[in-house]
């Protein structure tokens, strides 16, 4: 690419623009993260800031070429796999040349092809930068290894983000309780005085979830046994308050002390694609591993980083949060509006404390007040 030109990708226009000196001389639509804008690993985020190319992936490969680990491995038909992330046709690997940006190499973020180029124009990657697969070809051949370009942050506030706790808001159970359950009764009693005291705000979450995990340690069957429970168990109404949240522009996010992969099946149920929940971890043999001992929702406030992280990568116009527990009431700093839920449990300190409460997701007119009209 001449010295005179450069790129630039506008987060807030989901635009790739190639300027040659003071002049736009082709752009592109892109779609850049739906998590929108982060650095750290894991986070499906963009990060943001100075990149160059130090590698260009695809050369002469067919237009639709699939890629994984960098490789080709097949040929994707226009129209297939449309529930999947393909990286298709060129890969342009990005490197940072900044301090926050430092690890998008080991990242792999890159510009690429994609077999949803109908989400072109919005932000719907995982990280990647997406382009139409004529388009990345195109590109592809202007530019070389070393080449820089710079993504530029967001500045623009759009969308409304619903955080949801999971346990005693969304479904009937504690999870974590249910895992107990499984032990026998003498861990049951044990686990479930624990979870109370901690909800209650009585003892610290982070030495609770310890305590509880070393007593537990589920294996899969039993886990995959209470994600089934948890399914059963959806309070009433809560499939209709998700479309309706949904409909009415809100992104909802289930925030959860409990376990992802018991909590993964329930959110698909209810149309929800972010869940914020701790890992589980399990040995070949099914065994347990362990979990996300590091995981924000394992200690107190924990919520309230999650949160803020969401809030700095899509900054969003209006944030609320929906929960029965104490972790759930320390979120309020944090969000535009806490309302508490006493449909399954009620806690006097979080019905005392929150801005709205109801009891019924069937009866929903103190969220269509709070969320549809303020």
């Amino acid at each position: 690419m001449s010295q005179s030109r450069r790129l630039e990708v506008s987060i807030d226009d989901q635009i790739l623009k190639i300027i040659e000196g003071s002049h736009c001389i082709r752009e592109f639509p892109v779609s850049t993260a739906v998590k929108g804008m982060g650095f750290e690993a894991g986070s499906y985020r963009t990060p943001t800031g100075r990149f160059r190319i130090a590698e260009k992936i695809g050369d002469s490969q067919a237009s639709g070429t699939i890629f994984k680990n960098r490789l080709p491995v097949g040929q994707w038909l226009d129209g297939s796999a449309m529930d999947r992330d393909l990286i298709l046709s060129r890969i342009l690997r990005l490197d940072g040349m900044d301090p926050a940006n430092a690890n998008t190499l080991e990242r792999m973020i890159y510009i690429h092809g994609t077999n949803r180029e109908d989400q072109l124009g919005q932000p719907a990657s995982l990280g990647c930068i997406r382009l139409g697969n004529a388009e990345v070809i195109e590109l592809f051949d202007m530019l070389a290894v070393g080449d820089e370009l710079v993504i530029l942050p967001a500045q623009r506030r759009r969308g409304k983000l619903l955080f949801i706790d999971c346990d005693s808001t969304l479904s009937t159970i504690e999870g974590i309780d249910e895992l107990a359950r499984a032990k026998g009764d003498e861990v049951f009693e044990k686990v479930v005085n624990l979870t109370h005291a901690a909800m209650n705000g009585e003892v610290p979450i982070a030495e609770v979830f310890s305590r509880r995990m070393e007593m537990i340690q589920p294996d899969r069957p039993i886990a995959d046994a209470i994600a089934a429970r948890y399914m059963e168990t959806v309070v009433p109404g809560t499939v209709e308050m998700i479309a309706e949240a949904k409909a009415a522009g809100w992104l909802p996010i289930i925030l959860s002390g409990g376990f992802a992969p018991l909590i993964e099946p329930l959110a698909r149920r209810l149309g929800i694609d972010h869940l914020e929940a701790v890992p589980l971890y399990f040995h070949p043999d099914g065994s347990y591993k362990g979990y996300g001992q590091d995981y924000p929702t394992t200690r107190n406030l924990g919520k309230n980083e999650v949160i803020r992280e969401w809030k700095a990568a899509l900054l969003p116009e209006r944030v609320i949060m929906i929960g029965d527990g104490m972790s759930d009431l320390e979120t309020l700093p944090d969000v535009d509006d806490f309302i508490g839920f006493g449909g399954v449990v009620a806690r006097t300190k979080v019905k005392s404390n929150c801005n709205y409460w109801f009891t019924d997701m069937r009866e929903r007119s103190i969220l269509r007040k709070v969320m549809y009209e303020k």
